[in-house]
């Protein structure tokens, strides 16, 4: 399943480098979004290196989800595209 990193989850004074919010196409209510809680998101970087992380919960109304990765992601991620497994 195809989706899309939209930016890091954050606040007004902090930003969490390892959790991102991300947009997955078909998916456009907060119910379909509770379904994909717990399924693994892979992003691939230019040079091939694949960081893994697991959605963990659903973020607004409109079906976007939060991700939770196993490092810190770099700035070049927000736009690109990842896998839902």
């Amino acid at each position: 399943m195809k989706a899309v990193i939209v930016n890091f989850r954050s606040a007004r004074h902090h930003q969490s480098t390892n959790q991102m919010v991300i947009c997955v196409e078909g998916v456009d209510s907060k119910e379909k979004a509770a379904a994909l809680v717990g399924r693994k998101v892979v992003w691939t970087s230019p040079a091939k290196k694949a960081i893994a992380g697991k959605v963990s919960a659903t973020h607004g109304n409109s079906g976007a989800v939060r991700a939770i990765f196993e490092t810190g992601m770099p700035g070049q991620s927000v736009g690109s595209q990842v896998t839902i497994e």
